[in-house]
């Protein structure tokens, strides 16, 4: 059996609430598997997150901006917040994103791309201002949307400037209808997934791995109790049904959920009743959502062992 450290232990606990020993047990019995001890705690009810909650640490800004039929989004990190209220820094951002375009979401092209007003590469620009500012900066991701016939829209959420802000999404819609009307529905759409985070557009873009993970994870949970004893798995399967689809598939998938912003119908349906006042059916072909700093683990600061760390040093020389 590997061992566990204690780091790993906390890790599993902060993401899912869990107790301290059963994060403990859950990761020695998935010989440390972060991912395989989340679906353990789950399948036991003990997990009170329900995904994964990385823990966002990285500073800086998305930027995202649109042209009609095509539109890009890119998040430019800093080590502080202090560096992303720099207008400095918010004015390169906005650059870069409008640069962004042009590369159609290749970033290694956006950081070749010439920088205005300079003599360098966008890649150049960024290591400029690292110096300038004294921070550490990196461009980490970009993505486009284009569609031949409609709109992509596009909205920012804590907006800190035209077009930047901490969350960026762009929605794709396929239409031949009225672009001011299609224009009008895709910022409710983009504002919507910005709130509700969906991952999929389709239940048919849903992985069947990721479908019977969830599954099992419902039918373990259902073997817990009681009134289930004796069942066979296929009949809890059948039974989990229901869940699967209220719980998994109704959150995960943009047309099966409900629309915030009328707060009853579903996505599909919004888009089904707008096409009058499009004049034309209206399919959504893709969507991006960023958020600032998702996905990367915050360092943990041991203020004490630094300190430590610091004497230790100076009394060595």
């Amino acid at each position: 059996m590997s061992t566990i450290s204690a780091a790993t232990v906390k890790e599993l606990r902060d993401k899912t609430g869990a107790g301290m020993m059963d994060c403990k047990q859950a990761l020695q019995e998935t010989n440390g598997d972060m991912e395989a001890a989340i679906d353990l705690l789950r399948k036991k009810g003990l997990s009170k997150a329900a995904k994964k909650a990385d823990r966002i640490a990285a500073q800086g800004l998305v930027g995202v901006a649109s042209k009609v039929k095509s539109g890009a989004v890119v998040e430019v990190n800093s080590e502080t917040d202090f560096v992303a209220r720099n207008p400095q820094f918010q004015e390169m951002v906005q650059t870069i994103t409008a640069l962004a375009l042009g590369a159609n979401g290749d970033l290694a092209k956006l950081l070749a791309t010439a920088y205005p007003g300079s003599q360098g590469t966008v890649e150049d620009q960024i290591k400029e201002a690292i110096a300038t500012i004294g921070e550490n900066m990196t461009v980490r991701r970009a993505a486009a949307l284009s569609v031949k016939e409609g709109v992509v829209a596009d909205y920012v959420h804590s907006k800190s400037g035209d077009g930047i802000g901490k969350i960026g999404v762009l929605v794709a819609l396929d239409s031949a209808g009225d672009t001011t009307a299609l224009e009008a529905l895709g910022r409710q759409l983009a504002m919507h997934i910005a709130a509700t985070s969906p991952q999929v557009v389709n239940v048919e873009d849903l992985s069947k791995e990721a479908i019977d993970r969830e599954r099992a994870i419902y039918v373990e949970q259902a073997k817990a109790e009681p009134r289930n004893a004796g069942k066979s798995d296929e009949i809890l399967a059948k039974a989990s049904e229901g869940r699967l689809q209220k719980e998994f598939i109704s959150q995960a998938v943009l047309l099966k959920q409900v629309f915030v912003i009328d707060g009853k119908a579903t996505v599909a349906e919004i888009l089904k009743s707008a096409e009058k006042d499009v004049g034309a059916p209206v399919k959504v072909t893709g969507f991006v959502r960023y958020a600032l700093g998702e996905g990367i683990e915050k360092k943990e600061e041991d203020f004490a062992a630094e300190v430590a760390k610091t004497v230790g040093a100076a009394a060595k020389g």
